[in-house]
């Protein structure tokens, strides 16, 4: 096991992620018994005149310790359960807290789109400039996609870009990334500092180890890479030990710290790669990938061979070289599925008498592209 924790990088703004283990343990009922360590730490952080801005799962574990199982299909039964146990997962922050909390709920469609994302982020920075702590937790009573895919791991992270935090921790059941499967392994070794997550530290990452959340350790690692690309530092590490958030505390890193990328994303660019979903695909030739990679133009009508699903202009669109199944590249196309399949391979200058109106003559702007 690792013997000294490493220093935290200094900060001043934090996310917090807590996790449904924590809680509601075993899913029974909503308990203060990890969380007044938790509150503890925001506590003398505030003292300390530092911002913490609380991402709190356990909505659904709380409205099914409430009322049980319901007799409906799995997704309306969590948003139902999600719904009841919402209010009351906030009134358990609050009372613990006993400071100016406001809730704000989430969805994924808040952070796809560039207006809403902008609203979300004015909203917070008015929250915390007021001395206001958010409790922050994903729309789950109306959010399809969400309750099935989604987690408050990748939500903590994309919150942390929002509010430009100095650093994400999200608090879980485990003490870090390990080597192995602790569970499974006991001569496991705990990960104390990450520099880089790529594919191999992926690899380390099990599945779900918790009864009541939807997330598990690659979650954990997905919400790090997408903040530490934006330069924010995160934290993973034991929420159910009160020793390891004393150590928060005095600025040491009880688990594993992740660093942040040399040189973080610029803001649109992390948007468009993290929050923004792909409604399609194009499909280029090698010279089309030559120009986007190695000169940085603009995708021209004429390097496109194929199209993928029924998007409209403005949506985000996967570029990827024909043969090939990962793509290299995300933008936003210019126009519609169906106008560009009219205008494939086709030099710029051809489009208005193709189209019949004067359109833009790249299929996606420079501007407006990220490569993968």
């Amino acid at each position: 096991m690792v013997s000294e924790p490493v220093a935290l990088p200094r900060w001043k703004r934090a996310v917090l992620k807590v996790g449904s283990n924590l809680i509601a343990p075993g899913g029974q009922r909503l308990s203060t018994r990890h969380l007044l360590s938790v509150a503890r730490f925001i506590a003398e952080a505030r003292a300390d005149d530092r911002e913490v801005v609380l991402v709190s799962s356990g909505a659904v574990a709380a409205g099914r310790a409430l009322l049980g199982s319901l007799d409906a299909p799995a997704l309306p039964a969590k948003q139902a359960l999600a719904a009841l146990g919402q209010p009351r997962m906030f009134e358990a922050w609050a009372r613990l807290l006993d400071v100016p909390c406001a809730q704000v709920l989430l969805a994924f469609d808040d952070l796809q789109n560039r207006r809403r994302f902008v609203n979300a982020k004015n909203t917070l920075r008015e929250l915390l400039r007021a001395g206001v702590l958010p409790i922050i937790n994903e729309n789950d009573s109306v959010a399809v996609d969400e309750l099935r895919l989604g987690d408050n791991d990748n939500l903590a992270a994309h919150v942390a870009v929002l509010v430009e935090a100095d650093l994400l921790v999200i608090l879980s059941d485990i003490d870090g990334l390990y080597d192995a499967d602790p569970r499974k392994v006991p001569t496991a070794t705990r990960i104390a500092r990450v520099a880089a997550i790529d594919d191999a530290v992926f690899a380390l990452a099990g599945g779900a180890g918790s009864a009541v959340g939807t997330g598990g350790m690659r979650t954990k690692l997905e919400a790090a890479a997408k903040a530490t690309a934006r330069g924010i530092p995160t934290v993973i590490a034991h929420g159910a030990k009160a020793e390891a958030l004393e150590a928060l505390g005095r600025g040491q890193c009880p688990g594993t710290l992740f660093e942040p990328t040399a040189t973080p994303a610029s803001a649109k660019e992390h948007w468009m790669r993290h929050a923004l979903a792909s409604q399609g695909q194009l499909h280029v030739d090698a010279g089309a990938l030559r120009a986007l990679k190695e000169r940085g133009a603009s995708l021209l009508p004429a390097g496109v061979r194929g199209v993928e699903g029924a998007f409209r202009a403005g949506d985000a669109v996967e570029v990827r070289v024909e043969g090939e199944a990962r793509p290299f590249a995300k933008g936003i196309a210019q126009y519609d599925a169906s106008e560009l399949r009219r205008v494939l391979g086709k030099p710029s200058a051809e489009l208005p008498a193709l189209l019949g109106y004067e359109g833009p003559e790249t299929v996606i702007h420079r501007d407006d592209l990220v490569l993968l």
